[in-house]
């Protein structure tokens, strides 16, 4: 058995709720971007076949029929959530977390109706708390007042590249920077939303004194070009309610060239970033599901954050580079002079620490 709870194996519990799909043509993405995002993210047996009845539900579950478009040539982050048939009806697992669970949910259901599809087959059921707290348990590393850094990008910014140490659903490897050892930690799975807080929870209660998140987040100021710029701050909007953390870089980061900082406003679901929402918060910098929860659960730890995101995307202008074309050539480049960047200011910050 896995981390599912065995009465999710009954595909359509009476806890189940209905996800109802987003409408594409009020969302930020233009609807060609939209399928194509989608098409990448659902399970191939969705894509392939007809069924009665998709249940979402959460659990980590390798031994489950792994989705045909689970990602290639990269080390952190590739695995899809998995299924699991029972008759004409799909079980799709997704790593536990209520954001994560409810995001896939409305993928499936959208991406049903995209493509003429009954959209209102698909039910999910957030996971129970213990289950959340069991599957991110299991990271187990031994630390003493270390820095951590999670995320993306991280084949590029640990120094060796066959040095990983492997545990169930992560890797990591350490090194020494400018007199201090730093835990490099990446995940195999999706670290979405309210799990990217368990994550730094689980990091202050094994020993880590600072966590520095490194990934991707959309702009929600127009002029801002897609893969040109990095994004840093120290505040998130996270439901409704403002949460600042003690930020590891200061003023750093936001002192080099090319840096953009503001408001940082955290979603659990792309699909519902629509145009209402882009008005409610046009105010804002940036969004995306995991820095609120991750500086939260810093705060409340009493240990440092601070994160470091290329700008992947624009919900207030079309650009060329969107969440639907990640892996073309343009972008694969303009990321990676960008990733270098990264690996500089942390390594000057912890230098300027050292002092």
């Amino acid at each position: 058995m896995s981390l599912v709870d065995a009465s999710v194996l009954t595909p359509c519990p009476a806890a189940a709720l209905l996800a109802s799909p987003i409408p594409a043509d009020g969302h930020t993405m233009a609807a060609d971007s939209l399928l194509r995002y989608l098409q990448i993210k659902v399970h191939h047996l969705i894509q392939r076949e007809s069924w009665n009845r998709i249940h979402v539900v959460g659990g980590y579950d390798r031994q489950a029929v792994i989705s045909g478009h689970e990602k290639t040539g990269k080390l952190f982050n590739v695995e899809r959530p998995t299924a699991e048939i029972h008759g004409r009806e799909l079980v799709i697992k997704a790593f536990p977390g209520n954001d994560y669970v409810h995001h896939y949910a409305l993928i499936i259901a959208t991406y049903l109706a995209m493509t003429n599809k009954p959209a209102d087959i698909v039910r999910y059921e957030l996971p129970d708390p213990v289950v959340c707290r069991a599957a991110v348990e299991l990271l187990d590393l031994d630390m003493d007042g270390d820095l951590v850094i999670v995320g993306w990008g991280l084949a590029h910014l640990a120094p060796a590249a066959d040095a990983w140490i492997y545990g169930p659903g992560y890797a990591w490897q350490q090194a020494r920077l400018h007199g201090r050892r730093v835990i490099y930690l990446g995940f195999l799975h999706s670290i979405w939303g309210d799990v990217a807080g368990r994550v730094v929870t689980r990091l202050a209660e094994l020993g880590a004194r600072d966590v520095v998140y490194v990934g991707k987040v959309g702009a929600l100021q127009p002029g801002v070009e897609p893969n040109t710029r990095l994004a840093t701050g120290n505040t998130s909007l996270l439901g409704g309610t403002t949460v600042t953390w003690h930020d590891f870089f200061g003023d750093f980061a936001t002192a080099q060239p090319g840096v953009h900082t503001g408001l940082h406003v955290t979603s659990p679901s792309i699909l519902l970033e629509n145009q209402g929402w882009l008005t409610e918060h046009a105010e804002h910098a940036f969004v995306d599901p995991e820095i609120g929860p991750m500086g939260a659960a810093a705060h409340h730890a009493g240990i440092g954050f601070g994160y470091l995101h290329v700008i992947s995307n624009n919900l207030a202008r079309h650009y060329p580079a969107d969440l639907s074309n990640e892996r073309g050539r343009d972008v694969v480049h303009r990321r990676s002079i960008l990733v270098e960047q990264i690996r500089n200011i942390i390594g000057n910050r912890m230098a300027a620490l050292s002092v």
